[in-house]
């Protein structure tokens, strides 16, 4: 440790003798002029500084612009010089030069003020250091920029030249565990690292601390005692050319006082920024830690092993809901397997849109962000925005046809039956004539109603050609007489788009409100609260078309608007629709354009979505 050099800097006109009795209390006395600078480059502390008065008049702009601190001045004057002295110049300390006894109690007692000033600066730097570094270490989520962040800054307030950090880490399958060297820093000897496991005893000093939550301060690692259970390792110094001399290692704690990991520092530097390039630089800068290094990286290790176990508590957390709504969406498809992948699609073709938008300097979106909390919020109403379907009735919400599968059953029954009692009619009357042309109408009209039955958007109106067939009647084996097709089959046929009818549709289109009530009752954190807003507005319309609320384009949030587009170009280019076949990327464009021309969807957005490609994110469908 350097020992600690305490100067007094007089003015020439100040006189040698006049200071002897400070110099006996430790004080190293330098001469200094002025207009020739200063350079206290080897003070450890703050110096006093010893000017005569007319010195000091004279040349007061000259020392100003040294920086000298006016409470580092003591101005001594002649006895006929005392009504000279300014009442502004009252915040110095004055001294007569025939009062030297006064003059060195008035020394000392400067330089008893100075250092309690410098170790309230230093403590209040310390304090307002370790605040910030706090706050920093709680607002981090990411675990690897976290541990480098916790050893980069424990270096710097302890001018520590390197340093490392260890995870312990169970062994799978096991009770026991591994240390994980996770992380390492060397300013002056940078080197690539991968991290690496090593047995967890106490052969190697990180060992040692991990297993008995000691802190170990050595004041150099080459003079470790050989009745110690550890030894250092002088492999990478070896392999380096470096020179690891002072090493402290102490226990990150969690609020068990659980050992959770190690910080190791090394070489204990004078100045943060030196650079050890050669042994004999070590030798002159590096010193032991001291106690209150000991302090300091005790309680920094152990605030960041409780902000790295609130780290791992949130990731697990965070993986917990990711698996809440992974098994959201497997059971809103297990309803509707039809639409398997349709949620994870919308999603990435929102969130992706939205990274987008995020980056355009320009235009419309030019003051729109989207945070990384905000695109997580938009990725999980994507995956949950159809979760109301599981409300939905099952034979509606899987409806393929325009009939149902039992009723479609029952037509060809039916006409199966009609055509063998107008066979069975003519056998009775031992007559052919007339026969094939009745069977081909019971075929033309089956054939018509299989046609009709499938929800193309394409196939030309049958209504007229329907309506006549309804009007036709066979004897049930009831013996009552009823129509080919019934007035419910004819409602269901006439279907001009799709496979539902309106009420049908009406149960459907309900999804919207069974998925609000489900994600308003989730208790989403402040960064998610937005969610269920932008899941319910998913099929609004900019011109107010759109359900369940009809709200337009100036009510309607910009990620609800993007997801509209993304819902809509999915369920074109789908190819597990079995209602319809999927369209190719070029017509479902072509229709969300025209979707965009009619009001219904944003034109920018939709501009977006195709000149920047995001459709290409579903390629692969």
């Amino acid at each position: 440790m350097q020992m600690e050099r305490m100067f007094i800097f007089k003015t020439p006109d100040v006189p040698e003798d006049l200071l002897s009795s400070a110099a006996g209390k430790g004080f190293e006395i330098r001469a200094f002029d002025a207009a020739s600078g200063l350079d206290i480059k080897d003070c450890t502390e703050n110096p006093v500084f010893v000017s005569g008065w007319k010195y000091f008049s004279r040349h007061i702009s000259e020392l100003r612009k040294l920086d000298i601190k006016h409470e580092s001045i003591i101005i001594v004057h002649e006895a006929d010089e005392t009504d000279e002295l300014k009442a502004d110049n009252l915040i110095y300390d004055f001294v007569r030069t025939d009062r030297p006894d006064i003059l060195r109690h008035a020394v000392v007692s400067l330089r008893r003020n100075l250092r309690q000033h410098r170790e309230y600066e230093k403590a209040h730097k310390l304090n307002e250091e370790l605040l910030s570094i706090g706050i920093a270490l709680s607002a981090e989520r990411n675990n690897d920029k976290l541990l480098d962040d916790i050893l980069k800054k424990i270096r710097q307030i302890t001018k520590a030249d390197a340093g490392s950090l260890y995870l312990l880490e169970k062994v799978e399958g096991t009770e026991e565990q591994n240390l994980l060297f996770k992380i390492a820093h060397n300013d002056s000897n940078p080197s690539d690292f991968t991290e690496f496991r090593m047995a967890l005893n106490m052969k190697s000093i990180a060992g040692y601390v991990a297993v008995t939550s000691k802190v170990l301060n050595i004041p150099d690692a080459y003079a470790i005692p050989v009745s110690e259970p550890y030894s250092f390792n002088e492999s990478y110094d070896i392999a380096t050319d470096y020179r690891t001399c002072s090493i402290l290692t102490v226990p990150m704690l969690d609020h068990h006082e659980n050992t959770i990991g190690v910080v190791q520092l090394i070489n204990r530097k004078r100045c943060f920024s030196t650079v050890l390039t050669t042994a004999a630089i070590v030798e002159e800068v590096v010193e032991p830690f001291d106690s209150e290094d000991e302090n300091i990286v005790l309680s920094l290790a152990s605030q960041a092993a409780v902000s790295l176990e609130n780290n791992i508590l949130y990731n697990e957390i965070e993986t917990l809901f990711e698996g809440f709504v992974a098994a959201s969406v497997k059971a809103i498809e297990s309803r509707d397997p039809t639409t398997s992948g349709h949620s994870s699609r919308v999603a990435a073709y929102t969130v992706e849109t939205a990274k987008v938008i995020d980056k355009e300097d320009g235009g419309k979106f030019a003051k729109i962000n989207f945070s990384d909390d905000q695109l997580k919020e938009l990725r999980y109403a994507g995956l949950l925005h159809d979760f109301g379907k599981v409300g939905v009735r099952e034979a509606v919400l899987v409806k393929a046809k325009k009939l149902y599968p039992g009723d479609l059953e029952n037509m060809k029954m039916r006409f199966a039956y009609i055509r063998k009692s107008i066979e069975l009619e003519y056998a009775q009357k031992q007559s052919r004539e007339g026969l094939t042309e009745e069977l081909r109408d019971v075929d033309a009209a089956l054939d018509l109603v299989l046609k009709a039955a499938e929800p193309s958007i394409n196939l030309e109106n049958p209504a007229e050609m329907l309506k006549s067939y309804s009007k036709k009647t066979y004897v049930s084996p009831e013996g009552e007489m009823q129509p080919w097709i019934t007035e419910d089959e004819l409602v269901l046929l006439n279907i001009r788009k799709g496979s539902l009818t309106a009420i049908e549709r009406k149960e459907i289109e309900s999804h919207v409100e069974h998925s609000t009530d489900f994600l308003e009752n989730i208790p989403w954190t402040s960064t998610l609260k937005g969610l269920p807003e932008i899941a319910r507005g998913h099929h609004e319309r900019m011109d107010g078309s759109g359900y369940p609320d009809g709200i337009a384009a100036g009510e309607l949030g910009i990620q609800a608007r993007i997801m509209a587009v993304a819902d809509i170009y999915d369920a074109l280019t789908a190819n597990d629709r079995p209602y319809k076949k999927a369209l190719s990327p070029e017509i479902a464009l072509k229709i969300i354009v025209e979707e965009a021309d009619s009001n219904h969807l944003d034109r920018d957005i939709v501009d977006i979505f195709i000149n920047k490609k995001v459709y290409e994110l579903g390629d692969d469908k």
